[in-house]
């Protein structure tokens, strides 16, 4: 039988996110769509969410690190609750390999690949793979994965590929500059 799993949604420095957790811990997070409603529906159809809920304890702290760190601010989300039992192993374990990346720490796809065993480029393919279906953006960090040669690489959550550059500049990382150096922007700010 699988655990009823809940939702809310919530402000933060870049927009209204959402999480998703089941009684283990998060199953999901959104980062911000275009308005808060359209964030709702992605965290709810996401995670089959039974409906909006006010979070335990454990999540109401995930909360507040998501706020922290969308407001520029270190945070190591490494001890968050995450609940990923209904993703398959293979990913699980490249989660967690992503989830000791640092703030503002960077690797590729073909690193991370080796870091779980992988010798073939068919490893950095399923690493791809795992972060495009990556339910947890920012507490599993796939925006810290580039591509070979230190390109950007892909991004599947809304703004795509220039959110990935803005979390990353927001840990200080630059992958291309911004104009003028120009503080980062996300959708919403």
């Amino acid at each position: 039988m699988m655990a009823t799993v809940h939702h809310t949604v919530f402000l933060t420095a870049i927009g209204a996110c959402g999480v998703a957790w089941s009684p283990r811990g998060l199953v999901a997070v959104s980062l911000p769509e275009q308005d808060e409603a359209a964030t709702e529906k992605r965290i709810a159809a996401k995670s089959g969410s039974a409906g909006p809920a006010t979070p335990p304890l454990a999540v109401a702290h995930a909360i507040l690190q998501i706020q922290h760190y969308c407001a520029g601010e270190r945070v190591d989300f490494s001890a968050a609750p995450v609940d990923l039992s209904a993703v398959d192993e293979p990913r699980r374990r490249i989660y967690e390999v992503m989830r000791a990346l640092a703030f503002g720490e960077t690797t590729t796809y073909g690193d991370l690949a080796r870091q779980t065993g992988a010798t073939d480029w068919e490893g950095a393919r399923d690493v791809g793979i795992a972060m495009g279906r990556n339910p947890l953006p920012i507490v599993v960090p796939c925006h810290r994965v580039l591509a070979a040669g230190g390109k950007l690489g892909g991004f599947s959550d809304y703004g795509g590929t220039t959110t990935k550059e803005k979390l990353l500049a927001l840990e200080g990382v630059r992958v291309i500059p911004l104009p003028n150096d120009a503080p980062p922007r996300l959708p919403g700010l």
